[in-house]
């Protein structure tokens, strides 16, 4: 009873700030619907393969395993070392595309690859040498190729733009926290790579941020480990999750000496310059360290970048970066954006007011505990939590809608056991969306908030889902909802549009056994839509083959989707 009084409170509470969420539009009833495709029916949801809306198709490009180069080896299962350094990743997840001819048909594609558990990529439980788990490393990461239409179809063309960049490719760090003690070892290593790459952004001026998430995972002990509150805080344990890549790689080992600050060098949000294949990774400091889930970048009214951000863990929070000048400017003096500005993190009010607390040495709560601000950003949940920033139900991907409205997928948290307002289901099963918009363009410390979905309002309907994950608001006022998790009736994982003015929900797309559906970008007509399929079938074939044929025998490989309206028409609609 407790929690629907909650949600009833806080509907009745929110409903005058919900009415100033709608696009400008005097009354649902004159709005012009947005989506008018014909939804795949519930029931559909169960196929081996993907399946789509009636109005839409798909073809599948840039499996795991494909070459970077085209005159590179051809995938082998289970991949080598080497081959697995110049071949595409696994775990397709976030990605943006970046066009480089006029007509946008020619592109650069920049694609995250999350992980890849042991027996799928490697076809057993755990690696027994290095070699296996440079496979390993070699599979996370970030992709970077040159796609091309022709026809209707998409494709992989060779480029000098095609690269890889894994979890030993020689990085920089930059910012508050760059050449710190709290990331120095005793054994230098400047090829810390990235992992765990997550969701994504897009700077105004060209570049792909990839955000490392459950970076923990893949750190273990063979000798005598204990966690104290900064390590324990960020899920780092003696026992690893499976990975096993500590027993072979002394630099994932917590139990060495030699490596000690080695999980401080994860956990950030990195740049990378897909128009320069010359260029090094750069993790930006100034934007925190946390398990990110994306980086939705939008520029304010003065010229100043803002970027919103997500940390994907149950009661965990909700941040935004604020750069110290307008970036044209800071670039123009050879100064990066994400260098030089403040972290903030949210507090939700339960009138539906918010503020964004400034997580700096300024604050004397901080300061009492922290010995300077690059250690309250490598420890910035513990800073969160001592500025009493309000714990969410994994905060996953953020989204600017054009309007100004900033929303965040809410994924699940079944161990919330006292809802608030921003959280009002206890336990949270299947997740909900929440948005706010910031006062003075924002920039502003203070914002309004409200819920705009929740997943069990919907659960039991022809469109319902659950655990909203991947997001992204376009022009017209729709919102891409991806999911990860439990839905309705079994069905797989998938794809829905949501009118933000009138909170009608269709399902475009569903997945493939044990997928996540993931990544969403468009080309810049938005005729094509690209979406990822993770970890089909968990590696299992007698689940699914996908991409290839339906034998029972050939590896599931992670791939993406191009997606249009068989008319031509906007994506979505």
């Amino acid at each position: 009873m407790q929690r629907v009084s909650r949600r009833t409170l806080l509907k009745g509470s929110l409903a005058m700030a919900a009415a100033f969420a709608t696009h400008g539009c005097a009354t649902i009833q004159s709005y012009k619907d947005l989506i008018g495709f014909r939804p795949v029916p519930l029931g559909a949801g169960r196929s081996k393969m993907p399946v789509i809306s009636p109005d839409y198709e798909f073809h599948t490009l840039i499996p795991w395993g494909l070459p970077i180069a085209p005159d590179g080896p051809r995938f082998n299962y289970p991949p080598t070392a080497a081959d697995q350094a110049v071949q595409v990743g696994i775990g397709h997840d976030g990605m943006t595309y970046f066009p480089i001819s006029e007509d946008g048909l020619r592109g650069l594609l920049a694609i995250n690859h999350e992980f890849g558990r042991n027996p799928h990529l490697l076809g057993v439980s755990a690696p027994t040498n290095l070699e296996q788990v440079r496979t390993s490393q070699h599979a996370h990461g970030v992709s970077v190729l040159e796609i091309e239409k022709s026809g209707t179809r998409w494709q992989r063309s060779g480029s000098r733009f095609n690269r890889r960049i894994h979890a030993n490719t020689r990085v920089m760090f930059s910012g508050p926290v760059a050449g710190h003690a709290l990331l120095e070892n005793k054994v230098d290593n400047p090829f810390a790579g990235t992992l765990a790459n997550c969701s994504n952004g897009r700077t105004p001026w060209g570049t792909y941020l990839t955000c490392e998430e459950n970076f923990n995972l893949y750190f273990g002990a063979t000798g005598s480990f204990e966690a104290g509150e900064s390590q324990a805080r960020y899920g780092l344990t003696e026992r690893g999750a499976g990975y096993d890549w500590h027993r072979f790689d002394a630099r994932f080992d917590l139990s060495n000496p030699d490596y000690r600050n080695e999980p401080n060098r994860f956990g950030w949000v990195v740049e990378i310059d897909p128009a320069d294949p010359a260029s090094l990774p750069v993790k930006r400091t100034a934007l925190g360290r946390f398990k990110h889930e994306g980086a939705a970048v939008v520029t304010s009214g003065d010229g100043r970048i803002v970027t919103y951000m997500g940390d994907d863990q149950g009661f965990e929070f909700i941040y935004k970066f604020v750069s110290a000048d307008p970036w044209q400017t800071m670039r123009d003096r050879g100064r990066s954006p994400l260098d030089e500005g403040i972290l903030y993190v949210a507090h939700f009010a339960e009138n539906g007011s918010g503020e964004w607390i400034p997580l700096t040495m300024s604050d004397p709560r901080l300061s009492a505990r922290f010995a300077d601000q690059a250690e309250i950003l490598t420890y910035a949940r513990i800073a969160g939590s001592i500025v009493g920033a309000t714990p969410m139900d994994r905060p996953e991907w953020t989204s600017v809608a054009p309007d100004g409205w900033v929303y965040c997928t809410l994924t699940n948290n079944s161990r919330r056991q006292m809802p608030d307002a921003a959280n009002p289901m206890a336990p949270n099963r299947n997740g909900h969306i929440i948005r706010w918009q910031d006062s003075d363009d924002h920039l502003g410390t203070s914002f309004q908030w409200n819920i705009f979905l929740i997943a069990d309002d919907h659960y039991e309907s022809d469109q319902g889902f659950g655990s909203p994950d991947g997001l992204w608001t376009d022009p017209d006022g729709r919102a891409f909802i991806l999911t990860d998790g439990r839905q309705p009736q079994g069905i797989h994982n998938q794809l829905l549009i949501a009118d933000t003015n009138t909170g009608k929900i269709a399902r475009l797309l569903t997945g493939v056994p044990k997928c996540e559906i993931t990544g969403v970008t468009t080309t810049p007509d938005r005729r094509t839509l690209f979406v990822n399929i993770q970890h089909p079938g968990y590696g299992d074939p007698r689940l699914t083959n996908f991409p290839a044929p339906t034998d029972g025998e050939t590896v599931p490989r992670d791939c993406t989707l191009a997606i249009r309206r068989k008319d031509g028409g906007i994506v979505g609609s």
